[in-house]
């Protein structure tokens, strides 16, 4: 199973220290996740400096989850630091942003994931499933992390699956060995953790754990 760390903070302080502990075991170049989140799309708000994200130099590569009701608003100054991949929510493309997305991904020879809220149907995703060759699954609400994991996530990533058959297919929230499994039977190939990664007393291991599933 391909596993993505996954930083969620308030602030550079917690950016800062979670990047020192990814640089204990996790391989250059690697991809981390970093969730930003406006208070709007989502109530919860976290840290999204792509300033900052540059200045700290981080060997891993980097996707950024935009939960934000306007995700073109974000996604060349993301772009410009450093950012490799973005994942932009089906909910928030209507009229000309996935257009425009699309146009600032290409000038930045960057990619973009479609995610979607847990209660959005696959029906509502189906016309645009042809525009990505990436997918997230959000297995929780949209926010905090630590929640617990959706089981009817599950027939999001069968559906994608069965629609988009050589895709990724990317999970987040509520993952731990557990979930994982499940996740990997119903068709994913990549988990995204934090909660169970950086609070457990062995990151390392936690990392090696989900990835040997």
């Amino acid at each position: 199973m391909d596993v993505i760390p996954s930083i969620n903070c308030k602030d550079d302080a917690c950016v800062l220290e979670k990047i020192n502990v990814l640089k204990k075991f996790l391989e250059p170049g690697a991809f981390v996740h970093c969730d930003v989140t406006d208070g709007v799309f989502s109530q919860h708000i976290t840290w999204g400096d792509p300033r900052a994200w540059a200045a700290i130099k981080s060997p891993f590569a980097l996707e950024v989850h935009l939960m934000v009701e306007f995700p073109l608003e974000y996604a060349d100054d993301w772009f410009a630091a450093g950012a490799r991949r973005l994942i932009v929510h089906a909910e928030t493309l209507s009229g000309g942003a996935l257009h425009g997305l699309l146009e600032v991904a290409d000038r930045h020879q960057g990619e973009l994931m479609l995610s979607s809220r847990p209660e959005t149907t696959n029906d509502e995703i189906h016309a645009l499933i042809p525009r990505f060759a990436k997918f997230q699954v959000l297995a929780v609400a949209p926010g905090a992390a630590g929640q617990e994991f959706l089981p009817f996530a599950l027939e999001k990533m069968r559906f994608l699956r069965e629609m988009s058959p050589d895709a990724t297919i990317e999970v987040d929230g509520g993952i731990n060995p557990q979930t994982a499994r499940l996740a990997k039977s119903a068709g994913a190939d990549t988990v995204v953790s934090a909660h169970y990664l950086f609070d457990n007393a062995d990151p390392k291991k936690a990392f090696e754990d989900l990835k040997n599933i």
